[in-house]
């Protein structure tokens, strides 16, 4: 049933209903009129009628002859008018005019009027109390008016009463119907422009011009917000079946070398039973490494997937000096050879995602730790943490990794950061600097290669924005003004849409890319 007809039933059944119900009221307030004007009606007579009833009383008292009580008797009568009157003395009844029947039961007293049945017809009745100064002249004098007066006029006000209620019906629905129709106009329209919308096969969405009426521009608000959640979620959820589909190609591209290898070291174990104990013993080592190494990928693999997938919800205070005790106080324990130095000033909290942030340390630590050593010596790795400005004046967190190996050239610095690359003698699985990148980008911050402090060595430099009061990213999750390669970095949400498991899928083992390509989600690494 359409709107506009359940408005048009609703109002022809709530009018007739509230003409019935005034129309009630004003026959009581008509009835109560009527009974106050025969009331006073009856009070008027009463107080003529008193004074001949005292009379005729008086005159039967004192054995009057009869002549005189017959004139005293028409006389009552003739005061009484258009009333009836019944007068009650010591010596019998005295009654004249209209009236109920004798046997009709009375009360002792009626000082106010009242209303008395006599079968279908009903009375009002008023006594007044007859007293004198001889004995003998007591009585009680009632008036009746007949009531069909009123009757009659009440039921002429409720005959109109049903008659207005009948005809405002139908024209009530009419009425509200054609108005209803009219005021759901723009409803039907947003109907229209709705029913043809399939998210599923169309990228239009609702457009909605406010039209003034607050519930229809309200349904319209609410339907382009369920929309565009609809779209959210469709894209996370491909985004979701993209990094998926993109782990499982990864995944079984980079772990076809070490599973063969290790296929080819079983089958050497398998048929030679008889090898030598150095050759097994070598074979077992290499068959260990393959296994760190795939266990290493595929940790290194779900780290990614999980940075593509990072909601903003995850997003809170971090106190990246913390990260980086517990970073380099779990190295410590690995690498108990390695030396470590931190040196940490007072930095505001990060808004950022824990994890990431730990893997940027973690990651780095580790870089530093394979790559700053020797045969001859340990790797000697020194952290620093400070705060810095960027090019805009907003602060930022800046941490410094350093390590003493042999560094990194000038053109191979912006290699290092390809999914699986890694150098010629390199044991790790080639995301480590991927991850780090990953999660830079996912906290708009910036990361760059330089030389060691003392022109020796690797320096890793990443700068992460510190949330403040005035800082926020854009209404689109893009960040403030100067993200991208200005250097500036909002601290907004984690950009909508990151696709490094995808382009590690399209990309694989990709060393040299285009001086024009695009980087993921515009990640920035300057250049020394």
């Amino acid at each position: 049933m359409k709107l506009s007809t359940r408005i048009a039933l609703a109002v022809g059944i709530t009018v007739p209903l509230l003409v019935l119900g005034a129309g009630w009221l004003l026959v009581q307030l008509v009835a109560a009129d009527l009974h106050t004007q025969q009331d006073a009606h009856l009070r008027e007579r009463a107080a003529m009628v008193a004074r001949n009833a005292r009379g005729l009383l008086r005159a039967v008292a004192t054995d009057r002859a009869p002549a005189v009580e017959r004139a005293r008797e028409r006389g009552l009568y003739n005061s009484a008018l258009d009333v009836g009157i019944r007068l009650l003395g010591p010596d019998g009844t005295a009654s004249g005019g209209p009236q109920p029947d004798a046997s009709v039961p009375l009360p002792d007293d009626a000082p106010e009027p009242i209303t008395v049945r006599d079968g279908d017809t009903s009375w009002r009745a008023l006594s007044v109390r007859i007293t004198g100064r001889r004995n003998g002249v007591d009585g009680t004098l009632w008036l009746f008016s007949p009531d069909t007066t009123s009757d009659e006029q009440l039921g002429v006000v409720r005959t109109r009463v049903l008659t207005v209620a009948g005809v405002t019906a139908p024209l009530a629905g009419l009425l509200a119907g054609a108005v209803a129709t009219r005021a759901t106009r723009p409803l039907r329209h947003l109907q229209q422009r709705t029913s043809g919308l399939d998210p599923r096969s169309t990228s239009t969405r609702l457009e909605h011009a406010p039209t003034g009426i607050a519930e229809v521009d309200d349904l319209a608000r609410t339907l382009q917000t369920v929309l565009a959640r609809y779209d959210e979620q469709a894209a996370r959820t491909a985004e979701g079946l993209a990094t998926a589909r993109s782990f499982s190609a990864a995944a079984s591209h980079e772990l076809r070398t070490p599973l063969m290898s290790m296929r080819t070291n079983l089958d050497i174990l398998a048929d030679h039973p008889d090898i030598a104990v150095d050759d097994r013993a070598e074979v077992l080592d290499d068959l260990r490494k393959e296994h760190e190494r795939l266990l290493g990928l595929l940790m290194m693999l779900r780290e990614l997937g999980r940075g593509d997938l990072v909601e903003t919800d995850t997003f809170g205070p971090v106190d990246l000096t913390e990260i980086a005790e517990a970073s380099i106080a779990a190295l410590r324990r690995r690498h108990p050879e390695t030396s470590f130095a931190l040196d940490c000033e007072p930095v505001p909290a990060l808004h950022g995602w824990e994890p990431g942030l730990r893997t940027i340390v973690d990651n780095l630590l580790v870089n530093a730790v394979l790559h700053g050593r020797d045969e001859a010596r340990p790797a000697q790795v020194a952290v620093a943490l400070r705060a810095g400005a960027e090019r805009d004046g907003r602060c930022a967190a800046v941490l410094t990794v350093d390590d003493q190996g042999p560094g990194i050239p000038d053109a191979a610095r912006e290699s290092v950061f390809e999914r699986f690359h890694r150098g010629p003698c390199s044991p790790g699985s080639g995301l480590g600097l991927t991850l780090v990148a990953q999660q830079v980008a996912l906290h708009r911050g910036r990361i760059r290669v330089l030389d060691g402090p003392d022109g020796t060595g690797t320096r890793f430099e990443v700068r992460l924005p510190v949330r403040d009061a005035g800082s926020g990213g854009g209404p689109d999750g893009q960040g403030g003004p100067g993200d991208g390669g200005d250097g500036g970095v909002g601290v907004g949400p984690p950009p909508p849409r990151r696709d490094w498991m995808i382009e590690t899928a399209a990309h694989p083992r990709s060393l040299e890319r285009p001086a024009d390509s695009r980087r993921p989600q515009g990640f920035h690494k300057e250049r020394s």
